[in-house]
C-alpha cells in the first residue's frame, strides 16, 4: 500500500466508488479508495438499487439525471454491467393536493428538459394492470425510472477509477485521521500510515466514527428499511416487456419487478432509528431480523392497492441500516474550519445521486467549486447548533415523511425550538406564529386573537394570507417592527481587514459611517453571497447576509484569511430590529432624542446611538424598501431595545410584523433574496447585482468572469412579473411560456399585499424582455397571465427608501 497520495477516499460503497472515479475522470490518479471489508459492505450491498430524477430541488433532480444517464459510460468504460433495467416509474396521487405536487414537478421539468407526464387513472392501468386505481386522481409518469444490480454497479465505478489509475485497498480499516499542520492529513490504518493532502469521508454507515477522529461531528443518522420479494407470479412471467415501477405515497411504499416477481418496500410510520450508539466494526454483510409488526399497516394497505400481493409468497426479506441526514440530503463537501477534509455521507439514495455527488466532489476539489450549485447537500447547510438527540428525531421524521407532501409553506415541528433570541418570549406573548431556519426560531406571522397558532400547510394562498396582509399594510401606512437576527452578521478588524474585503468582495469597502451593498463572487463568477458592509471604524466592518449562510459563508472567508485579518461570526451576539415604514423617521428620534433627519442619518449611513439606555449601531436601510432603520445591540441588550422601541412607536401606530410580510414587501420592491435570485448559479450580470460590483478595482476574486459577462451581455435576466392568479401565486421554478415554448422559469414569487399584485421574479431571455410584454406562468397546472413590470410597483423613485 502506497505512503502518500493526493486524496484517500474512506469507503468502498457506491458513493466512495463514485468518488474514486469522477478523480480519474477529471486528471487526478494519485487517488487511492481504502475499504474496511469488501466493496459493497454496509447498505450498498442490501439497496433495492431503484433510481429516478424527482427530487423537489431542481438541481439535485438534474444531479440524478446525470447519475442515471452515467450508467452507460461506466459500462463502456469498465466493461462491468450494472444490470440496467429503464423500465419507467410513476408516482400516485389518491389526493388533490398530491395532484398539484406532481403537477408542479411536471411544470419544473418542463424547463429542464424532462420527459415526465401527468396520467390520468386509466393510463395508469394501462402500464401498471396490477395496480388498483380505485381513489387515484393520477400520477406523475417518468421515462427514466429503474433500477439496477447494486454490486455490479459499484464495481463499475471501481474498475473505471482502476483504470485511470486510481488504487483500491479493501480489507484496511482507517483507525486514526490526524490533521497536520500544513492542512494535510496523516491517515492511519492497519495496514500502515498514508500522508494524503485530502481526506473524502464517504464511510456510509460509520460516516459518524470516521468523522469523529477528527473531532467532527456530523448530522447523519442510520435507519432501519424493510423491503420484501414475492415469488414467481404467472402475471409478471407472462409480460411481454417489465413492469414499471409504482410509488404509492398514501401507502408509503414502492413496487418494482423483480426477476419474475415483485419487489415492495416501506417507509413505515412505526420506524426505527439503527445503531444509536455507533455503528459496530463487525457490522457488514449482515441483515437485521424480520419484523413484519413495524410495517403492517403498510402490508395492508399494499394489498388494497396491489391485490396480487396477498396471494404471493415471500421469496425473501431484506432488512437493513441506511443513512440519512435531517432533511434526506446527502452531506458533500469541504468542512468548514478543517482545511483538506471532505465528506460524501448520508447519500440514502445511492444510486439516483451517487453519480451526481462524486462528479460534483471532483469538481469541488480539482476545479475549486461545483459546475452547478449544490447548497442543497453542502455538508455547510448545517452549523454547529446540531447534536446527536436533534439529528436522530430528524431524521426519524424525515422517514417518515419519505412519501408526504411537503408543502411551500410548511414548518416541521420536531425539534423546535432549539435555538431562540431574547425577544422569543416578546413574540410569543403577541400571538407569533413561528417559523425555523438554520437552528433558530423567527416569526412568520403574528396570528390575530380568536385564530389558530398555525398555519396551514397547503399550495394555496393559506390562512396566513390576511394577518399578513395586515402586518405589510401596517408597514406601509405607519411603522413596523421586526428582528433582525435573520441576518448572519460577521465582524472583520484588523490592520489589513479593509484591504482583504476589497479582494474578497466585489464591491469597494465604503468610508468610515458608511455603508454598501455588495455581492461576494467565486472565481467563476458566480455569486456566492450578498452582503451589506458597514463601516464601523479605520481597520473594522460589519458584513451581513443570510443567516442560514453561515457555515457557507465562514468556510470561505477562513479558507482566503491572511495575516492582519480578523474574522468573528458575531450572529448570534449582535441582535436587535429593523423599524420600517413613514414614521420610522419619528419613532427613532423618539426613542433617541438625536438628529434623526435626513441630513444627520443619510441612506446608506451607519451610526453609533443610544436608544433608550442601550448602545447601538444604527443602519440606515431596510429591506422592506421603505424608510427604514436597522438597529443592533449586544443580545444582551435585545429585551431592552425592544421595550425601548414599543415606547417610542406607540403614538406612531407600531406594529410587529413577521417573515411573510417581510417576502411580500420586498417583492413589490423586487428585491432579490438568497438562495431565490441570488445562488452560485447565477452572475451579477443575470440578476442586476453588478451595479453593486466596483469593476475599478483590479484584484476581486472573479474578477475576470464578472468584467467578461458585463462586456458580453448575458443571454437572460430577472425580471419582475405582475401575475393574473387566483387562489395560488408562484413559489418557484414555475415554468415561463411564450406560445408553447418554455423560455424561462421563476424564481420566487408571491402576493405583494400594499401593492394587491401577485408578483413572480425569474429569468427571461434578454431580448424579449419589455415593459409591458405579457408571457404565462404555469401555476399548479394551468397558465397564468404574466406581464413584464421594469419599475418597482412601490415606491419607483426610491424617494421613501432614500427620502
Amino acid at each position: 500500500m502506497k505512503s502518500n497520495a493526493r486524496v484517500v477516499v474512506i469507503g468502498g460503497g457506491v458513493v466512495g466508488a463514485s468518488v474514486l472515479y469522477h478523480l480519474t475522470k477529471m486528471g487526478w490518479s494519485d487517488v487511492i479508495l481504502l475499504e474496511r471489508s469488501e466493496l459493497t459492505s454496509g447498505s450498498t450491498w442490501h439497496a433495492a438499487g431503484g433510481f429516478h430524477t424527482l427530487n423537489a430541488d431542481t438541481n439535485m433532480a438534474a444531479l440524478q439525471g446525470y447519475t442515471i444517464k452515467l450508467y452507460d459510460e461506466l459500462e463502456k468504460i469498465s466493461g462491468q454491467s450494472c444490470g440496467l433495467h429503464h423500465v419507467g416509474g410513476v408516482t400516485l396521487a389518491t389526493d388533490q393536493d398530491r395532484l398539484d405536487l406532481l403537477t408542479a414537478e411536471r411544470a419544473k421539468h418542463r424547463y429542464m428538459g424532462l420527459e415526465t407526464q401527468i396520467l390520468s387513472p386509466e393510463e395508469i392501468k394501462e402500464i401498471a394492470p396490477l395496480t388498483n386505481v380505485d381513489g387515484v386522481l393520477g400520477g406523475l409518469y417518468d421515462p427514466l425510472d429503474g433500477h439496477l444490480d447494486p454490486s455490479g454497479t459499484t464495481h463499475a465505478y471501481a474498475k473505471a477509477a482502476r483504470i485511470g489509475g486510481a488504487q483500491i485497498e479493501t480489507h484496511c480499516r482507517v483507525v486514526e485521521t490526524n490533521p497536520r499542520g500544513d492542512g494535510t492529513w496523516d491517515v492511519v490504518t492497519d495496514k500502515g500510515t498514508i500522508h494524503a493532502e485530502h481526506v473524502v469521508n464517504a464511510a456510509g454507515l460509520w460516516a459518524r466514527e470516521v468523522a469523529a477522529m477528527a473531532g467532527l461531528y456530523l448530522p447523519l443518522h442510520p435507519m432501519e428499511h424493510q423491503y420484501l420479494v414475492t415469488d414467481d407470479l404467472p402475471e409478471i412471467m407472462e409480460r411481454a416487456v417489465e413492469y414499471p415501477h409504482v410509488v404509492d405515497p398514501a401507502g408509503e411504499s414502492y413496487l418494482r419487478q423483480e426477476g419474475r416477481g415483485l419487489c415492495i418496500g416501506f417507509y413505515e410510520q412505526p420506524c426505527r432509528p439503527w445503531a444509536v450508539d455507533g455503528t459496530p466494526w463487525d457490522f457488514g454483510h449482515e441483515l437485521l431480523p424480520d419484523e413484519f409488526e413495524k410495517i403492517e399497516e403498510s402490508v395492508a394497505h399494499a394489498y388494497h392497492r396491489y391485490p396480487i400481493l396477498e396471494r404471493a409468497g415471500v421469496k425473501r426479506v431484506i432488512h437493513g441500516p441506511f443513512t440519512f441526514a435531517p432533511d434526506g440530503n446527502p452531506l458533500v463537501g469541504p468542512v468548514p474550519g478543517m482545511p483538506g477534509y471532505w465528506t460524501a455521507c448520508a447519500v440514502m439514495a445511492g444510486f439516483s445521486q451517487g453519480g451526481g455527488v462524486g462528479k460534483s466532489l471532483a469538481e469541488w476539489m480539482v476545479e475549486g467549486e461545483p459546475e452547478t450549485d449544490v447548497f442543497a447537500m453542502d455538508v455547510a447547510r448545517y452549523g454547529d447548533w446540531t447534536n446527536k438527540d436533534w439529528t436522530r428525531k430528524k431524521v426519524v421524521e424525515n422517514y417518515q415523511m419519505r412519501f408526504s407532501i411537503v408543502y411551500p409553506n410548511q414548518e416541521l415541528p420536531v425539534g423546535r425550538p432549539l435555538e431562540t433570541t431574547p425577544a422569543y418570549g416578546l413574540w410569543d406573548a403577541e400571538r407569533a406564529v413561528f417559523g425555523s431556519g438554520y437552528g433558530m426560531e423567527h416569526v412568520n406571522y403574528f396570528a390575530p386573537e380568536g385564530a389558530p397558532r398555525y398555519e396551514e400547510p397547503s399550495f394555496r394562498r393559506s390562512n396566513a394570507f390576511g394577518p399578513t396582509g395586515d402586518e405589510a399594510r401596517a408597514v406601509r401606512s405607519a411603522v413596523g417592527i421586526n428582528e433582525i437576527h435573520n441576518f448572519g452578521k460577521y465582524l472583520i478588524t484588523g490592520p489589513q481587514a479593509v484591504a482583504w474585503l476589497n479582494r474578497i468582495m466585489a464591491n469597494r469597502v465604503p468610508g468610515e459611517g458608511k455603508m454598501t451593498l455588495t455581492a461576494m463572487l467565486s472565481p467563476k463568477g458566480k455569486i456566492i453571497g450578498d452582503f451589506t458592509m458597514m463601516r464601523l471604524g479605520p481597520d473594522a466592518v460589519q458584513l451581513t447576509a443570510s443567516y442560514s449562510a453561515q457555515a457557507f459563508h465562514m468556510r470561505w472567508f477562513l479558507s482566503h484569511q491572511e495575516p492582519g485579518v480578523s474574522i468573528e461570526n458575531v450572529s448570534q451576539e449582535r441582535l436587535g430590529f429593523q423599524i420600517a415604514g413613514p414614521h420610522a423617521r419619528a419613532v427613532l428620534e423618539a426613542a433617541t432624542g438625536a438628529d434623526c433627519s435626513n441630513e444627520a442619518i443619510p441612506f446608506l449611513s451607519v451610526r453609533q446611538l443610544i436608544v433608550g439606555h442601550v448602545p447601538v449601531v444604527v443602519a440606515r436601510v431596510s429591506y422592506t424598501g421603505d424608510l427604514g432603520y436597522e438597529i443592533y445591540c449586544d443580545s444582551n441588550h435585545q429585551v431592552a431595545l425592544y421595550q425601548a422601541l414599543r415606547a417610542a412607536g406607540e403614538a406612531q401606530g407600531m406594529r410587529p410584523f413577521g417573515m411573510r410580510a417581510m417576502m411580500s414587501l420586498r417583492l413589490e420592491k423586487s428585491f432579490g433574496s438568497w438562495m431565490r435570485e441570488y445562488r452560485p448559479d447565477y452572475t451579477p450580470a443575470e440578476t442586476g447585482l453588478d451595479r453593486f460590483v466596483s469593476f475599478k478595482k483590479n484584484d476581486f476574486i472573479g474578477r475576470d468572469a464578472a468584467m467578461a459577462a458585463r462586456d458580453n451581455p448575458p443571454d437572460r435576466r430577472l425580471t419582475t412579473f405582475v401575475v393574473d392568479a387566483e387562489d395560488a401565486d408562484v413559489v418557484a421554478y414555475e415554468p415561463i411560456f411564450e406560445g408553447d415554448a418554455v423560455i424561462g422559469f421563476c424564481t420566487s414569487g408571491g402576493y405583494a399585499h400594499f401593492s394587491e399584485k401577485s408578483v413572480a421574479l425569474g429569468f427571461l431571455p434578454s431580448e424579449r424582455i419589455a415593459e409591458g410584454a405579457t408571457f404565462e406562468i404555469e401555476i399548479l397546472g394551468k397558465r397564468r397571465k404574466a406581464t413584464v413590470q421594469m419599475a418597482p410597483l412601490f415606491d419607483p423613485m426610491a424617494e421613501r427608501m432614500r427620502g
